[in-house]
């Protein structure tokens, strides 16, 4: 019931409750004039009890927190009355109302009664006045305020200093800003840069205050900078190709390349915006104020042992990092990567590609082939860590071993034959036929083809299987002086005809060249006047050539045997040119019919 009862109904209570233990003092039927005496006193002091204050409307008094209901707040400003503050000018934390009995707030005085006889206050106006006033003063001074970043808004960002204010865009930091979600809810400090409190228009900025602190460490931090120099700087901002470090008012550049001696893909790998991180000063421009850093370097560069630990010849385990067509990137230590190229990844594959062997992050064995310590490469192998299986070869088919096998391929040079699996060997275009002129391969062989071959050598060093088909009979070469001699006769068949002469068949195999200049003592204007593909002739062998198996005849010879003529003459200029001469052989026989 007390709790509805009014400041000045209380203060009556308590007056008669004191004069009452007064009266109590008295004693019984004093008389009527000390009564009256009494009664005067009363009023004293009630009117003493109720002196007011001098409040006006638009003081800024402060308070004492008499009762928190669901709508009002009723605070104690020392008035006749309590006054009454609308709850909802009280901030929530965490669910939480802040205010309580017993609270000390300051208040404005909207208005000295209401409807109901209490004074009417508000918190909010009270806030906004003091508010103001500091900010004004801030303002002046260039002073810096803090507040807290409540809402997005058009151009920018909404500030609670006690009243909203504006943060725009280009004022929130040093570098544009795209996400500005990071900054709600954060107190940050500010300068004022625009006020008018007429129209309620405050704008803040809050690089101003960054660009002071940046140019005051860019002093400190500018004497720092020394090539060669470890310091530690803050990771702003990370791209593909590196990141950028916070010096202390300089930023610097981490590229990727100074990140570690070892391969890596993108900078998030290694560092995070907001890391604190140690770095080496590589390059200070002081004109430009750019500064190249380093992270690798505060390490040992692993090349500088590398044939100590990577001796040729050694075998380790390696974590393949990269794949390519020629070849694949193995990784054997941080910061030390070697190539295994694809022909050394098998004896007997032939790999394409490096992906038929290995897949990336696969663990391989390798054997160290040759490091390049200018260049920064190692060769590595992978199939010397196996038996070489064309030293069994080697041992296996030795040169004049004959083989049968299937032709694998056809190529221009010549094709390959299926020796064992794996292993082909080749038989060169030249190796096909002792006497038959072969324009490709297929005009004699078919891919699936079974075939016998002679082993001509096993190359072991370049893996090279070499084998011949003609060797599996006698060069009949080898014989043509014997069988075909300068000077001797024979019917031959025409085979073909060309502008300079006629082709003629000797043997099997073996072809012999009747010039035109040959073919007739008298002058021949074409060759198919005088003879034509079938046609059998008697003609004499006048030239030999047996490394360029080139076989001479001439008819002409014949017809000037068979006249007696002076043929010496003839022979002499007809061999010129031939390794064995008709004049060399029958030269004294030669004279002998030159007599006649």
């Amino acid at each position: 019931m007390n709790k509805t009862l009014s400041k000045s109904q209380k203060e009556k209570l308590s007056v008669l409750a004191m004069l009452d233990a007064e009266d109590s003092k008295i004693p019984a039927n004093p008389g009527i004039h000390s009564g009256a005496n009494k009664a005067g006193e009363f009023e004293k002091l009630f009117e003493a009890s109720t002196k007011e204050q001098d409040f006006k409307v638009g003081d800024v008094v402060t308070g004492t927190v008499v009762e928190v209901q669901s709508d009002y707040v009723l605070v104690d400003i020392n008035y006749k009355s309590e006054g009454l503050i609308p709850i909802n000018e009280f901030r929530i934390v965490d669910g939480v109302r802040q205010v309580k009995a017993g609270d000390k707030v300051e208040v404005l005085i909207d208005r000295i009664e209401n409807e109901n006889g209490m004074i009417a206050l508000s918190k909010d106006k009270a806030d906004m006045l003091r508010a103001w006033s500091d900010i004004s003063k801030a303002a002046e001074n260039e002073e810096i305020i803090e507040g807290l970043v409540v809402a997005k808004v058009k151009g920018g960002l909404s500030v609670d200093i006690g009243v909203k204010a504006f943060l725009p865009g280009s004022q929130i930091d040093l570098r544009p800003v795209r996400n500005m979600d990071v900054y709600l809810g954060k107190k940050y400090k500010f300068k004022v840069i625009k006020f008018n409190k007429k129209r309620g228009n405050i704008v803040l900025s809050r690089r101003a205050i960054l660009e002071q602190e940046r140019d005051s460490l860019k002093a400190q931090t500018a004497d720092q900078m020394k090539e060669g120099a470890t310091v530690v700087g803050l990771v702003k901002n990370i791209t593909d190709y590196g990141a950028f470090i916070d010096l202390g008012g300089l930023d610097g550049l981490l590229h990727i390349t100074d990140m570690s001696w070892g391969r890596i893909k993108h900078p998030s790998e290694m560092i995070n915006v907001g890391d604190e991180i140690k770095v080496k000063i590589l390059k200070y421009d002081t004109e430009k104020e750019r500064v190249s850093l380093g992270m690798k370097q505060l390490t040992d560069d692993p090349w500088a042992n590398v044939h100590s630990q990577y001796a040729i010849g050694s075998k380790h385990k390696g974590k393949v990092v990269s794949v390519a067509e020629y070849g694949a990137f193995v990784e054997l230590g941080e910061g030390i990567e070697g190539l295994i190229h694809v022909s050394e990844m098998s004896w007997t594959k032939r790999v394409k590609h490096a992906n038929q062997m290995v897949q990336v992050d696969q663990q391989v064995d390798v054997q160290v082939l040759a490091i390049d310590t200018e260049n920064r490469r190692i060769s590595l192998g992978m199939k010397q860590l196996q038996a070489n299986p064309w030293l069994e070869m080697k041992e296996t088919y030795p040169p004049g071993t004959i083989i049968e096998g299937e032709v694998k391929s056809i190529t221009d040079f010549g094709v390959f034959v299926g020796i064992e699996e794996g292993i082909d060997g080749l038989v060169h275009i030249s190796d096909f036929s002792w006497t038959k002129r072969v324009n490709h391969p297929s005009e004699m062989f078919a891919k699936g083809q079974k075939v016998r071959a002679v082993v001509l050598g096993v190359d072991t060093e370049n893996e090279r299987f070499s084998l011949g088909i003609k060797q599996l009979e006698g060069d009949p070469w080898s014989q043509i002086e014997t069988k075909y001699g300068i000077g001797t006769q024979h019917d031959v068949k025409v085979t073909k005809t060309v502008d300079f002469g006629a082709f003629v068949e000797l043997d099997t195999d073996i072809e012999g060249l009747i010039h035109i200049s040959e073919l007739t003592t008298e002058k021949v204007n074409s060759v198919e006047d005088v003879v034509k593909p079938g046609t059998v002739i008697k003609a004499e062998v006048i030239t030999i050539d047996k490394d360029a198996r080139k076989v001479g005849l001439s008819a002409k010879l014949v017809k000037l045997r068979e006249q007696k003529g002076d043929v010496d003459e003839y022979v002499k200029k007809a061999t010129a040119t031939s390794k064995t001469s008709l004049g060399d052989v029958f030269g004294e026989q030669l004279k002998g019919l030159k007599k006649d």
